[in-house]
């Protein structure tokens, strides 16, 4: 269905899996009945807000970027071949407040109304972003890596008992405050990686239509080098979280991230600097999608680890 294909609805599954996990992994269990705000139904709610604020996001996307998509992926395009322009905008409007109005059900009742303006943000953020930001150097990836780590950030701005406390760093994993920090880091790293790697893979159709891209502006080489600089802080970071971890006698998490994320990104890097081409990019860009889910599944190891 091209609806579905437009708001590019496996994407919003894996959002929903992110937030669903974090919520019933780390928000939950720390709780003495029900958390105090996000309880089933107002999860719910944000988690809606969140998935309708992304489809708008993709729908705008698509709607200031149909000739470079017409160029880089012509098989995909389906707005003004298949959906008119003017149903789009109208439904990228009509999600957008809808999201607003639930997640503002929830801030009322949370008595802090001011809320809201997150997920306002994340909308004007949206919009910026495939108007201006996305066509700019390093802006649009960054932009959009702190959108993903949002979608975990969001829930400790609304249930107070995820707000982050001072026990020493040992012990942080007792946190869910630390944990949901910690996780939205992994996402803004790995989805920085994954939008460099696209830029790469889309550089041509990019150029094109006047983008000036990391692969534009300082080249394919250069872009892969910062790509995988960034693999090496993730990949220091989860030995330091995993040794962390170790230290206060657990062992299950570290060993799923070292299974799982360490030696799969290590492969990754490996495969990644041996050659280019947009074949390659792509794959690449998948096998990143595959590593970051690979780490949104290690939640269930840390509720059956710390819980």
């Amino acid at each position: 269905m091209p609806w579905l294909r437009l708001i590019r609805w496996k994407n919003l599954l894996i959002i929903f899996l992110t937030q669903l996990l974090a919520w019933w992994c780390v928000v939950v269990p720390d709780a003495p009945f029900v958390p105090d705000v996000l309880n089933l139904q107002n999860f719910l709610l944000i988690s809606a807000s969140t998935l309708l604020i992304a489809a708008a996001g993709y729908i705008i996307n698509d709607y200031f970027d149909i000739k470079t998509d017409a160029i880089n992926k012509p098989y995909k395009v389906v707005l003004e071949t298949v959906i008119p322009r003017k149903q789009a905008i109208i439904a990228h409007t009509a999600l957008n407040i809808f999201a607003l109005i639930l997640a503002g059900i929830v801030a009322v009742q949370a008595h802090h109304p001011e809320w809201v303006f997150l997920q306002l943000s994340c909308t004007l953020l949206l919009w910026f972003y495939s108007t201006d930001f996305k066509r700019q150097y390093i802006t649009g990836n960054v932009a959009i890596s702190l959108l993903t780590a949002l979608t975990l950030l969001i829930l400790i701005l609304y249930e107070p008992t995820a707000h982050p406390g001072g026990m020493p760093l040992k012990y942080a994993f007792s946190d869910k405050g630390y944990v949901l920090l910690f996780y939205a880091y992994f996402a803004f790293m790995l989805t920085w990686m994954r939008e460099i790697v696209k830029d790469m893979e889309d550089q041509i159709g990019d150029e094109k239509t006047g983008c000036m891209t990391m692969p534009i502006k300082r080249g394919l080489q250069y872009s892969a080098n910062f790509t995988l600089a960034l693999a090496a802080v993730v990949i220091i970071s989860l030995v330091v979280v995993s040794l962390v971890m170790l230290r206060g006698h657990f062992w299950q998490l570290p060993l799923y991230f070292t299974l799982l994320l360490l030696i799969p990104l290590l492969i990754w890097c490996f495969r990644f600097s041996k050659r280019s081409g947009t074949n390659h990019y792509h794959t690449a860009s998948s096998q990143l999608k595959i590593i970051m889910l690979s780490g949104i599944c290690s939640l269930i190891i840390y509720h059956l680890e710390f819980r």
